[in-house]
């Protein structure tokens, strides 16, 4: 499991581990919960150039779909292969198992501290 005291967060519920230039990406415990039982990932390509705010992915649950997206502008360095072929851990793991991307970038924008994400969502 992550050190979730290391994260970051986005208000569109993605934790953010940043580990040099890398930032590994996953949803947040709250995301995962609300989206219920997640049966399809999609995520971009490994060498695929992402920008932050903008959509990268795709999590389906049996109650909605939810949109990832990226938190960084950067590049694409590895996809969870686990999630895509194994989607429940996306609810069962989300802060280890259940990570979905990792994306190296220049530049970090400014992300939410634990506390700043627990009053966007009201905890």
């Amino acid at each position: 499991m992550t050190d979730t005291s290391k994260l970051q967060y986005t208000a569109e519920h993605e934790w953010v581990l940043v580990e040099g230039n890398v930032a590994t990406v996953g949803i947040t415990a709250y995301a995962a919960e609300k989206l219920g039982d997640v049966v399809f990932v999609e995520l971009p390509d490994v060498g695929s150039t992402v920008a932050g705010g903008t959509v990268v992915g795709e999590i389906e649950s049996t109650k909605s779909v939810g949109e990832l997206f990226a938190p960084v502008n950067g590049t694409v360095t590895a996809t969870n292969d686990a999630v895509v072929e194994s989607p429940e851990l996306v609810n069962s793991d989300p802060f280890g198992e259940g990570w979905l991307i990792r994306v190296e970038f220049e530049t970090l924008p400014t992300l939410l501290t634990f506390a700043e994400y627990s009053a966007l969502i009201g905890e």
